[in-house]
């Protein structure tokens, strides 16, 4: 890449700012030193890193101090075998407790998806042990904790109790009255690392000792007392025996984190890395940046674009597209129009896009990453140099050309000027002939009507203009491509007061090609308004339209969502009345069971059978079911005699026939512990060879026979089939007065199980079950206590 251009296009300050957001030296230099790519895998890989790390800051806010010391040069030390000092040791654990806390924070996001940020996570090591085992040594870079080692800890006692003798020794001498006088002061002060006594000059030979400084007067002396010297001196060789101890502790913790020096290596470039990384994403952040689009078919379209060195308050946003329609832009109008704004704008996206840097525009933007950016931009003449305006621009543009390749883009901004408006003219076709040759792409600003014509005559060219008002005889700072700007000078110099006789007489002078330039200029812009006031229109009508599309949505998700919990609340009722009827009905037969009149007896087990079966087509339905009612499979039976066994089509029950029909048809019958009186036409003949599957028959009345099913079969039912057999099987037993039932189920999936032991654990008339024993059939049955 041209490192001029960076200069030109103030990539540098774009840089400085991105290097706001670190506290590490070493990312800090690596961002100054930023370079772009001219590979476009390589650009979307950067640009990927960016916004995933913005939407771990938007998802989960900053991500926690990244603050950390370079610890490769003590790691390399360490591994020399040499010792670190405190300060380097509490560096190294400073990195474990980031690398820690770092992971946490990115385990934590629960939206991290796989990417290069879910790459690092994988390489980050926490090594607790490494950060503990110094912490605990360590209190500060000047301080070593007392439980360092053991004999630190015996070395610190010893000069603990010798250094509280001393000050005891010392201030019995200050609180005598035999040396009171001779004392300039009743205070213990240290020289040096000897403890001492202010003693007055004139009764230097009261205290025995030896002087260890004067005061500058030479009125006091500082004396150390003969009855300390010993215990000072024991006092000085406990020093000198904890600083070896600490050198000690220093060399066996520095062996300690050589062992983990790759793990700690790792850590180290890993926080740098996502420091970088989340450094690119903050600047996003803060510039209210996108993730562009990136090729490198050359294609740029810029959707709203906004110069990020200028203020987003004040700047005027500007679309500019190359590279699809046309590959060569010239750009025209007025000075201090936006053109070179428009030119910086698209070379420093082009440059930060190629640096995995978020672009100041809208969504949907298109960049090319390019080999280079070449700017030709500014005045750049030099007195010592003896250059021109002209010169100046004519040195740049040799440059580039020599190093122009067909994935280029070269800017330059007022293309041949400082020089004859003709040949300049001329020379600035031919430079963008030659650019166009050798497949670049290229914008250019200029004032020269020729250039204009040559983007209106010349295939794959094309123009722009700056937008002037001249109501207000201001720049609107937009960006009007396929427009060729409009010389203003008549109208401007009319609304400042030149004089009309002038401006007649340079409109004479103008000639017929000029006018007709400016003619059709005229007609191109008042199109081109009639247009852009009919595509706002548009747009209004689309963005209605939009509006009430997501109106009308959100009205039907609402009534969705309203029918639905209408729904749940109508099920929910219909449950809570079912099971209200269910504990009614289990009371009705609670009763029965106390009833001894056969009268009564009869009419509490038809108002307990009713009952059931509403309750079971109340189920059903809920369920989406319907069963019908017992019905008659043949005609009434004829010539009952006691002993034959009908079934009672009412109550869907079996019985035995007690007595001969009377007048009416009316027959008594034994139903389980039961009898009742039944009519002929309720009544139907069972064969006496008929034997159900899975049942088995106990008798238990001494008087009657009394058959009553001890065992169901629920194999090849579905769920909702097998409760409502159980239930009713449950009922049948409790008439029969029956206290052991076995349910058959089978093992299978385990659906029919779960779901009947479930509904057996609720149900009110239930004592206990289990699953089947060894000849009962396993966990393929249930036996149920009633």
């Amino acid at each position: 890449m041209d490192k001029k251009s960076f200069q030109t296009l103030e990539f540098h300050k774009i840089l400085s700012r991105l290097a706001e957001y670190t506290q590490n030296e070493p990312v800090k230099n690596r961002i100054l030193g930023l370079e772009p790519t001219a590979s476009l895998d390589e650009a979307k890989l950067w640009q990927g890193e960016t916004t995933e790390g913005l939407g771990m800051i938007l998802r989960r806010g900053n991500p926690p101090g990244l603050k950390i010391h370079d610890i490769a040069p003590s790691l390399l030390r360490a591994e020399r075998g040499g010792s670190l000092t405190m300060r380097e040791l509490l560096s190294v654990s400073g990195v474990a407790k980031t690398a820690r806390s770092l992971k946490r924070y990115l385990e934590d996001d629960k939206a991290l998806t796989e990417g290069t940020i879910s790459g690092y996570l994988s390489v980050l090591e926490p090594l607790r042990q490494v950060s503990d085992t110094i912490d605990d040594a360590i209190l500060s870079e000047d301080e070593m904790a007392d439980g360092a080692s053991p004999e630190l800890y015996q070395i610190r006692r010893k000069k603990k109790s010798l250094a509280g003798k001393i000050r005891d020794t010392l201030q019995e001498m200050i609180t005598s009255p035999k040396y009171q006088k001779a004392l300039q002061e009743g205070i213990v002060t240290m020289r040096g690392d000897r403890y001492v006594l202010p003693v007055k000059a004139e009764n230097k030979n009261e205290i025995k000792g030896i002087v260890h400084d004067a005061s500058a007067s030479g009125a006091t002396l500082f004396i150390e007392p003969m009855s300390v010297v010993s215990m000072t001196n024991s006092l000085a060789a406990l020093d000198a025996e904890e600083k070896e101890e600490i050198n000690k502790v220093l060399a066996a913790l520095s062996a300690f984190v050589c062992d983990f020096s790759e793990a700690l290596r790792t850590d180290l470039s890993t926080i740098y890395e996502l420091d970088f990384v989340f450094a690119k994403a903050k600047l996003s952040l803060a510039q209210n940046a996108v993730e562009p689009e990136l090729n490198d078919e050359g294609i740029v379209n810029i959707v709203k674009g906004r110069h990020p060195l200028l203020d987003p308050k004040i700047v005027v946003p500007v679309d500019i597209y190359l590279g699809e329609e046309f590959d060569t832009l010239v750009i025209t109008g007025p000075n201090t129009g936006g053109k070179t704004v428009s030119l910086k704008t698209l070379g420093l996206l082009s440059l930060m896009a190629a640096c995995g840097l978020h672009v100041t525009a809208a969504e949907h933007t298109k960049l090319a990453v390019f080999e280079n950016v070449f700017a030709d931009i500014g005045d750049e003449q030099s007195i010592e140099q003896s250059l021109s305006t002209f010169s100046s621009h004519v040195v740049n543009l040799v440059s580039i050309l020599k190093r122009l390749t067909m994935n280029s883009l070269v800017l330059t901004d007022e293309l041949g000027a400082g020089t004859d408006p003709t040949e300049g003219a001329a020379l600035a076709i031919a430079i963008l002939d030659y650019v166009r040759s050798r497949g670049a792409k290229a914008a250019a600003t200029t004032h020269y009507s020729e250039l204009k014509l040559y983007a209106l005559s010349t295939d794959r060219v094309e123009n722009a203009s700056c937008e002037f008002d001249l109501k207000t005889l201001s720049p609107t700072y937009r960006l009007l491509i396929g427009i060729p700007g409009k010389s203003n000078a008549f109208a401007i110099s009319r609304r400042l007061g030149m004089n009309e006789e002038i401006l007649s007489r340079a409109g004479e002078l103008l000639n017929d090609e000029n006018v007709q330039m400016e003619d059709v200029l005229a007609r191109l812009e008042k199109n081109r308004q009639q247009a852009a006031k009919q595509r706002r229109q548009a747009e209004t009508m689309r963005r209605d339209a939009r509006d009430i599309k997501e109106s009308l949505v959100k009205e039907q998700s609402e009534l969705d969502r309203q029918r639905a919990k209408i729904l749940e609340e109508a099920r929910s009722e219909a449950l809570r009345i079912l099971e209200s009827a269910k504990e009614e009905a289990q009371r009705v037969t609670k009763e029965i069971r106390s009833i001894r009149d056969n009268a009564a007896l009869k009419e509490a087990l038809q108002k307990a059978e009713e009952e059931k079966a509403a309750l079971r087509e109340k189920q059903e339905q809920l369920a989406g079911k319907k069963t019908a009612a017992p019905k008659r499979t043949g005609k009434p039976p004829k010539n009952l005699k006691p002993g034959d066994t009908v079934r009672i089509i009412s109550l869907d029950q079996e019985a035995t026939v007690l007595s001969e029909p009377d007048s009416s048809g009316n027959v008594q019958v034994q139903a389980g512990i039961m009898k009742i009186k039944a009519n002929l036409s309720d009544l139907q003949m069972e064969k006496a060879t008929q034997v159900q599957k899975s049942t088995s028959y106990v008798t238990k009345s001494s008087s009657s026979s009394m058959h009553a099913k001890t065992e169901i079969d629920l194999r090849g039912m579905t769920l909702d089939e097998a409760l409502l057999a159980v239930d009713r099987f449950i009922d049948q037993g409790l008439l029969a007065n029956l206290q052991m039932l076995t349910i058959i189920h089978g093992k299978g999936t385990g659906v029919l199980r779960k779901g009947i032991t479930d509904y057996l654990r609720q149900h009110r008339l239930v004592k206990s079950f289990r699953a089947g024993g060894l000849g009962e059939g396993d966990t393929g049955v249930t036996i149920v206590t009633l």
